[in-house]
């Protein structure tokens, strides 16, 4: 499911930390044998090192064996606590959910839900339903608890309890989660025709989400009206053309296969978490929406788009191991495979492995997947294979059936790289007469024209308004001031290019430019340093060359090109 509708629905919170490390609180004790020169001590450090930096798992081992060493410690137990839940053990969080008066307020209130959520894993949900009409699920679990408690009631046999619509005032993900909860409780029920208005108010109306589109027609098809199921997915797919969710249920509608079972409890409720989770990353309350993720996965582990998001999650904690684990997931066949494994491609491409990144991507782009046939694209252009990149956007420009200025933009930078200026420039701009604001397009084909002695007057408008829509760009201040360059405009460029080295210091091509405006006004002595501070910015061959050049023949950029090597 995609959930960029849904987060723009939800309302801005200021949320309590989950978390059990209570700023100034009390350290660890020598009473409890967390002495600096005990085990425990270590362990306990060693736990709170990992948990800051965002290794979850490494965190709820060391806690736990802090825990152990030291007798049942409270404090070390809400450690264990808070790092268990965020490494999903949800099991042994239950068993560890804080209870005392010496426990954070914080972690009382997450442990009950997370109570109540581990009964509802085991079937018990009397005890689930139970835990989640406590009073004190408040602030900020208490969206969760509502929307998880007609599925406890439905799971402990109340199904009038069940049918009761959740509500928390001024939460519309509550409203709308609670919505399609509320109809497959009815479905549930046999109460079709109360379950059909719910589904139906939901998928129809201007711009419904495709979680409620597929309900709905999942419904239909359960209640074999496949016409009707089929009719509705392609009304989706006009608007939402790349939707892979939609095209494999409007594939299996019209081949006549068996409709989806109805969702079991725990997968219901799994689902109903995906709000507060929404909500939490709206906020950017990362660690919640970890919090929320693993307990949605404790319910239902098989939720490959939770996966996703949990690998998203932990890659902006700076967890590449973690991040890695939940990308590989999703089952090669499954809706979110070949997103999943784009996203781990690109683990390995900012970790530096590049043949590793390439190897996942492939296997990636083999699903047909679009978005991991644009990562492999995108792959290899920033690894230079621009024959190989070429090759894949071909396909993928010759299947839109509306043209896509993002791909004739990557095809027409990767025609550039290889020489190819001809195919280059009308694949350019005919990406800018589909978007003809845009700062980036803007910018590359003006710099190109500058950097080529083109079109010099019309290059230079485009990064002027280039620049005035990204006026702390550096890379598009410097192509103003090469523009001046170009122009013949020295003093002025090298105002421009000083302004772009400010923003961009260690960008190896703004300061060649600056070394030769410097030359150009008479200020050599900072030219040849600045040529110098090219060769240690590691710099591609052309820009080196072309500084080494200068410094060696002592012309400047008045002396011979250099001609680079064919490789």
């Amino acid at each position: 499911m995609r959930l960029h509708l849904l987060l723009t629905a939800a309302a801005p919170l200021v949320l309590l930390c989950a978390c059990a490390t209570r700023p100034g609180g009390p350290g660890p004790t020598a009473a409890n044998d967390l002495s600096p020169g005990s085990s425990s001590y270590g362990m306990y450090l060693a736990g709170q090192s990992a948990l800051n930096s965002g290794k979850n798992s490494d965190a709820s081992r060391f806690f736990d064996q802090a825990r152990v060493g030291a007798g049942g410690d409270p404090m070390i137990t809400e450690r264990a606590f808070t790092s268990a839940v965020l490494a999903g053990d949800i099991q042994k969080a239950a068993l560890l959910a804080p209870t005392g008066e010496e426990a954070s307020e914080a972690s009382k209130r997450l442990g009950k839900l997370v109570v109540a959520v581990e009964a509802l894993a085991d079937g018990k949900g009397r005890e689930a339903k139970a835990g989640l009409a406590d009073a004190n699920i408040a602030f900020p679990h208490k969206p969760a608890a509502a929307l998880l408690a007609p599925w406890a009631a439905a799971q402990a046999g109340d199904v009038n309890g069940s049918l009761i619509r959740p509500s928390v005032r001024g939460d519309r993900l509550v409203d709308y989660f609670g919505q399609i909860g509320q109809a497959s409780l009815y479905e549930r029920a046999k109460r079709y025709d109360e379950a059909e208005t719910d589904f139906k108010a939901l998928a129809q109306g201007g711009n419904p989400t495709e979680m409620a589109v597929l309900a709905y027609g999942e419904f239909l098809e359960r209640r074999g009206r496949k016409i009707d199921a089929v009719a509705l997915y392609g009304d989706h797919l006009v608007r939402e053309p790349d939707s892979i969710a939609v095209k494999a249920a409007r594939a299996r509608a019209q081949a006549g296969k068996a409709a989806p079972p109805l969702p079991t409890i725990r997968e219901g409720a799994a689902q109903a978490l995906l709000a507060p989770a929404a909500s939490m990353i709206s906020a950017k309350q990362t660690s919640l929406a970890l919090v929320y993720l693993r307990l949605l996965l404790r319910l239902q582990p098989s939720r490959d788009e939770a996966w996703v998001m949990v690998g998203d999650l932990l890659l902006t904690q700076g967890d590449n191991e973690g991040a890695r684990a939940a990308y590989g997931r999703p089952k090669a066949g499954s809706n979110e495979f070949g997103a999943a494994q784009a996203k781990l491609a690109w683990t390995y491409q900012t970790a530096n492995d590049k043949e590793g990144a390439l190897k996942v991507a492939r296997i990636a782009a083999q699903t047909g997947d679009r978005d991991a046939r644009v990562t492999l694209a995108d792959l290899l252009r920033a690894d230079e294979r621009y024959p190989e990149a070429v090759q894949v956007l071909d396909p993928l420009i010759a299947e839109a059936k509306t043209p896509d200025w993002r791909l004739l933009y990557s095809r027409g930078v990767a025609h550039e790289r290889m020489g190819r200026w001809p195919e280059a420039q009308a694949d350019l701009q005919a990406a800018l007469t589909l978007r003809p604001e845009e700062p980036e397009l803007l910018n590359y084909l003006g710099y190109s024209w500058i950097d080529r002695g083109e079109h010099l007057k019309d290059a230079m408008a485009m990064v002027e308004k280039a620049v005035a829509s990204d006026p702390h760009s550096g890379a598009m201040v410097d192509s103003l001031g090469w523009a001046y360059y170009r122009l013949g405009e020295y003093k002025t460029a090298v105002g421009k290019l000083e302004e772009a080295i400010e923003l961009e210091a260690g960008d190896p091509e703004i300061n060649n430019h600056l070394g030769d405006a410097y030359w150009k006004v008479g200020r050599k002595d900072e030219a040849q340093f600045q040529w110098r501070r090219v060769l240690t910015l590691k710099p591609d061959d052309k820009i080196k060359a072309s500084a080494e050049a200068k410094l060696a023949s002592g012309l400047g950029p008045d002396g011979p090109t250099p001609k680079l090597a064919d490789k």
